[in-house]
């Protein structure tokens, strides 16, 4: 038998701590519902305070956002009232900032309006999908099957963005390390040997001559270059934030070898994961091809929608001018028509969004297996070529002396 730490819920509302001996995690949450508690986490957390807590999901809003899904569908799944939920989520965030945000939602709702119109006044947090899933949970009753299936999507996107963002990370910070360590060799390692040489009588190897004239060029001019690049940096960075060269940049992303491929089938899966997750609870499917457009950040594909959504209008169903717009991979379009003659399309859309996941992350992998080498072979060549020219001069100097 082994010892798991709980967190669970009582009857009258408070948040129990401690430990159960069990077989494995599932019966020790059978024992818990047997003893009257709704279990929220169960794990092999180390002894401590710190470890019995939940997960903390505190690392910007859509962390908060996923710890407030992942607990509001536990609670209504078990009965505990909207409001003794609400309230209890409160008490488990780790956030100051976000436990003050779910008690205004909270105090809303008891003013009398709707939970989706609550969620709707903290529109930094919960954005239009968010509070139209949930209009559509409160409409047709089923509000716990819809956080159950809204913490399934935060879930689902949250772990494709920390994917990419991971895979990401090493690529840049090799290419920054690689950049500067030939900048400072080149600004002040080469100058030193260049003194030496000058002195001397001795012909320079035109390899090191080669090598002396962009130290020289490096240390007259360098700082200016790179004032020049932060600078011309900082002007794109300024541009691509206005409509004209976001949408501009948008475009340029989708054709970068390699990295816009991937781009686009990310965006496809979020764009999938949304619609299916919308089709799936009733909303209308123009109503949902509108909310999906405003979640996604590719302007470029973002509009293709609006082509779409007339199509739809038209009677012309989602396939057809999905193909046409041809913003999207080919793919889509024919899941999308096997949905429709099946009656299945929220299911296609969802097996859309899982394919496309998965194929996100291979585009990244294929990425960076061919990036890391070509950086490092780069390095390893700049380098080498640093070294021989030096060792050329140093040779020529000891023949002389000799």
């Amino acid at each position: 038998m082994t010892s798991y730490h709980f967190r669970a819920v009582s009857g009258d509302g408070k948040v129990r701590t401690g430990a159960l001996a069990g077989e494995d995690e599932k019966r020790v949450a059978m024992e818990l519902r047997k003893q009257g508690l709704v279990p929220l986490y169960v794990g092999l957390a180390p002894q401590g305070r710190a470890e019995v807590k939940l997960p903390k999901l505190q690392f910007g809003r859509r962390r908060d956002v996923l710890f407030f899904t992942q607990e509001l569908s536990t609670l209504l799944n078990a009965g505990v009232p909207l409001d003794r939920a609400l309230s209890i989520t409160s008490e488990l965030s780790e956030r100051k900032e976000f436990r003050t945000l779910v008690n205004d939602v909270l105090r809303t709702l008891k003013a009398g309006k709707s939970l989706a119109d609550s969620l709707a006044t903290k529109p930094d947090y919960f954005p239009e999908i968010y509070v139209n899933m949930v209009r559509a949970g409160e409409a047709s009753g089923s509000l716990s099957a819809i956080f159950e299936r809204l913490a399934e999507y935060e879930k689902t996107r949250d772990e494709l963005r920390g994917y990419i963002v991971s895979s990401m990370v090493y690529p840049v910070l090799l290419t920054l390390v690689g950049f500067g360590s030939i900048f400072v060799l080149m600004y002040y390692v080469v100058p030193r040997f260049a003194s030496a040489f000058t002195t001397s009588n001795m012909k320079v190897p035109a390899m090191t001559q080669a090598m002396l004239d962009v130290s020289t060029w490096v240390r007259a001019y360098g700082m200016w270059v790179l004032g020049a690049v932060f600078a011309v940096l900082i002007a794109f960075r300024v541009h691509i934030q206005t409509p004209v060269g976001k949408y501009w940049w948008d475009g340029v992303r989708l054709r970068l070898p390699l990295l816009g491929d991937a781009l686009r089938k990310a965006q496809t899966a979020q764009f999938a994961r949304a619609m299916g997750t919308l089709v799936a609870n009733g909303v209308p499917l123009v109503q949902s091809l509108g909310i999906s457009r405003g979640i996604m950040t590719n302007r470029r594909m973002a509009d293709s929608l609006e082509l779409v959504s007339q199509g739809v209008k038209r009677g012309e169903g989602i396939s057809q001018p999905l193909a046409a717009s041809g913003a999207f991979p080919p793919l889509t379009a024919h899941l999308l028509a096997v949905g429709e003659e099946t009656g299945r399309l929220d299911t296609m859309f969802m097996r859309a969004a899982d394919i496309y996941d998965a194929d996100t992350k291979a585009s990244i992998k294929r990425f960076t297996s061919l990036f890391e080498p070509l950086i490092i072979l780069v390095m390893g060549v700049a380098v080498g070529a640093l070294i021989l020219s030096m060792l050329l001069a140093i040779t020529g100097m000891n023949e002389m002396a000799m």
